[in-house]
């Protein structure tokens, strides 16, 4: 199961001119396509007097939502180089916008594509560039008898503790990596149930343990 993706830490910026035209790019990491038009507005608001704003992002663990936007630029010329460069350096959950000043002189098919493409490249060049895990949420929710059986296991297994809360009963969030959550869940009720693994296998629930997957946003 694939549970890792490579993206960026931190927005960055790349330049690039060509003849008069100034390429100023935009990288952000996202989400979203949600986030999409509140990254347009701000820079048409810092760029008034630019003549594009082009762009393209990929969205996904499967990379299979993406978008190429030549914004008034000739068909293919600037949005797909755009991607192109996402694609280049292997990310996703990324979202670049190139904006373009006019410098008078027309740069002709190929010389937008490698000004949109350059522009893009030292944007990513520049940037942060990490690792991604995707993980599972569950709260698991007991009472005080068992919490030393609880916290030992998550302890010993080394299971990432999100949150917790010690209230009239005590509950803790903990993430999983996606990949590994059918055997950490496993694993996790043999040790607070003292038994072996194969018995873990079959049991449905342990008494007094209640363990809910969260929706992770």
């Amino acid at each position: 199961m694939k549970d890792a993706y490579l993206t960026l830490a931190l927005p960055s910026t790349g330049e690039f001119r060509d003849r008069g035209s100034k390429f100023l790019a935009y990288a952000w990491p996202i989400r979203s396509e949600a986030e999409v038009p509140h990254y347009l507005d701000l820079l048409k608001k810092e760029h008034p007097k630019a003549r594009h704003y082009c762009y393209a992002y990929r969205l996904g663990l499967d990379k299979n939502s993406f978008r190429a936007n030549d914004d008034g630029e000739p068909s293919g010329t600037a949005g797909k180089p755009i991607l192109g460069q996402i694609d280049s350096f292997s990310l996703t959950n990324v979202f670049i916008v190139v904006v373009r000043y006019f410098g008078g002189t027309l740069l002709g098919t190929s010389g937008l594509i490698n000004a949109y493409r350059q522009g893009a490249q030292d944007a990513l060049k520049k940037s942060m560039i990490v690792e991604k895990i995707v993980e599972d949420a569950f709260r698991l929710s007991f009472p005080y008898v068992i919490m030393p059986d609880v916290m030992n296991a998550v302890k010993k297994l080394e299971i990432n503790v999100v949150s917790q809360v010690f209230e009239e009963a005590a509950q803790l969030v903990i993430a999983i990596r996606k990949s590994e959550v059918e055997r950490t869940l496993v694993l996790l009720k043999a040790h607070i149930a003292k038994v072996s693994v194969e018995e873990a296998t079959l049991m449905e629930a342990i008494s007094g343990l209640d363990i809910v997957e969260l929706q992770v946003p």
